[in-house]
């Protein structure tokens, strides 16, 4: 795998962004490079180390940040008590700017992996004035069908995993919508309910994505348990905060706002999201980009592949070629 040696940040801060909320950010690289903001996934995963290394840390001055509620970011949503209604895609958008306008930016290459990848495109399709480039990976739109493949569509392929993740749910909410019950339950006042759903979302997500079948290390630290799939529940039930017509797709629909704004997707063939197309859809209706497919590869930026890929393209932005 082709990635840039380790690297440690330079500066770093919590951002008081309102609502009681501080986010963690850090910055790495070249003080005086080229600036990219990286968008982690979940949505609740938090950013890492390994994100820093997609990028020429000679070049470019690279920013990465907890999104509200998860990483070292506070209040962590794994707390019962922190208030979720100030976590939504606006705040976030909202987020964005703050930090970029605190750190003396003015325009900056978005990279997102998964939600990062949609939170990413409603950024630029919001704030287009500010986005020089796009590099998107395991890429994700947040439309209400991509949700209902997730968390009910894959129970085809995985009728066993499928029927443990149901068993959980109230016999009369099983045919519903489960993001929306199992949010109920980690909302739930009774600890002892939340702890056992926290364990049975991060089951189902280790069941879709891990062939064959492994333990994911992030799921067993309870903290982050909690707080990803409260996060990820609170989301995908209510249309990741996108508004009126995310059954359609919102993204999708807003594709032509992206163009004059260069974007490399890099999609593994063995995704599952495929199987909507939409990163297909998202290409064509957007002027500009490129798509770019990693063989035999699932949802996973970090895969042999995968890596390649998207260091050559944050290398080719980086000098500054489109």
């Amino acid at each position: 795998m082709r990635l840039y040696p380790e690297t440690e940040p330079y500066d770093h801060g919590m951002l008081d962004v309102g609502d009681g909320n501080r986010v963690s950010w850090e910055v790495c690289g070249n003080p005086r490079g080229k600036p990219a903001v990286v968008l982690h996934g979940g949505p609740g995963s938090g950013k890492s180390p390994a994100l820093r290394r997609y990028f020429d840390p000679a070049v470019y001055r690279v920013v990465l940040f907890d999104q509200r509620g998860c990483g070292r970011s506070t209040p962590h949503a794994s707390a019962h008590d922190t208030d979720m209604g100030v976590n939504t895609t606006a705040h976030t958008l909202a987020d964005l700017e703050l930090l970029r306008e605190h750190l003396g930016i003015e325009r900056w290459l978005v990279w997102g992996v998964s939600w990062g990848s949609a939170l990413g495109l409603r950024y630029a399709q919001t704030h287009p004035d500010v986005v020089t480039e796009l590099v998107l990976t395991a890429v994700a739109t947040g439309s209400n069908p991509e949700v209902t493949l997730l968390t009910r569509g894959l129970g085809q392929l995985f009728p066993a995993a499928f029927e443990e993740f149901c068993a959980l749910l109230p016999e009369n909410e099983r045919d519903g919508n489960p993001a929306a019950a199992y949010n109920r339950l980690l909302e739930s006042p009774d600890r002892a309910v939340r702890e056992r759903a926290a364990r049975a979302w991060t089951d189902w997500e280790t069941a879709i994505a891990c062939r064959p079948p492994r333990s994911v290390p992030r799921y067993e630290d309870p903290v982050f348990r909690m707080g990803f799939a409260r996060t990820v529940t609170h989301y995908w039930a209510n249309d990741h905060f996108l508004g009126e017509g995310n059954d359609e797709g919102v993204v999708l629909r807003d594709a032509h706002l992206l163009a004059g704004i260069p974007g490399t997707l890099v999609q593994g063939s063995l995704d599952p999201g495929n199987l909507l197309g939409i990163v297909w859809r998202l290409h064509h209706a957007w002027p500009g980009s490129e798509l770019l497919i990693a063989d035999e590869v699932g949802h996973d930026a970090g895969a042999p592949g995968m890596t390649e890929l998207l260091v050559a393209a944050t290398d080719r932005y980086g000098r500054g070629e489109r």
